[in-house]
């Protein structure tokens, strides 16, 4: 978890321009096709990606979006676990299912808590990731294991006729 110390404004601007410039090299774009789709002077471009210039929300949206990438997705990554991971997932299945995730969850919870939502605390909050984390890696191996059932099965359909 970041504390207000490492949340400087220099810091800040550091870390998404780091994200922005992994984006802008990922993309095979010009900085130019960039900027125009972005609707950002190319100048300011420069700038916000150098980390001299801070970007505003809508201009680090437009220019992830310009950047072929998913903006919602890599934002929220940003800001919930910093730059390393939001460069890591980068252009990553695992970023999608991290904004499609983190939008269902709260509806999920309301959903299935109902009244008992106020009795939730703070400290359960790892051991909820781990566990949900197990239980998706659980759900991974199952549907693998029925992708190559059925895969075995219709080979066998093809292969000639079933007795």
């Amino acid at each position: 978890m970041r504390t207000t110390m490492m949340l400087t404004e220099e810091v800040v601007r550091a870390d998404l321009a780091r994200l922005l410039v992994a984006a802008v090299e990922e993309s095979g774009r010009s900085r130019g096709q960039i900027a125009h789709d972005a609707h950002v002077h190319r100048d300011a471009l420069r700038r916000i990606l150098a980390g001299t210039r801070s970007a505003s929300l809508g201009e680090a949206m437009r220019i992830l979006a310009a950047c072929e990438v998913k903006p919602h997705a890599q934002m929220l990554l940003f800001l919930v676990c910093g730059s390393d991971q939001a460069v890591a997932w980068l252009q990553s299945d695992l970023a999608d299912f991290f904004a499609e995730f983190s939008a269902e969850f709260p509806v999920a919870l309301e959903r299935i808590l109902g009244n008992q939502i106020a009795d939730v605390k703070p400290r359960w909050a790892k051991g909820t990731a781990l566990r949900v984390a197990r239980l998706l890696s659980d759900h991974i191996v199952e549907l693998e294991r029925k992708d190559a059932f059925l895969g075995n099965f219709f080979a066998g359909e093809a292969g000639g006729a079933r007795v």
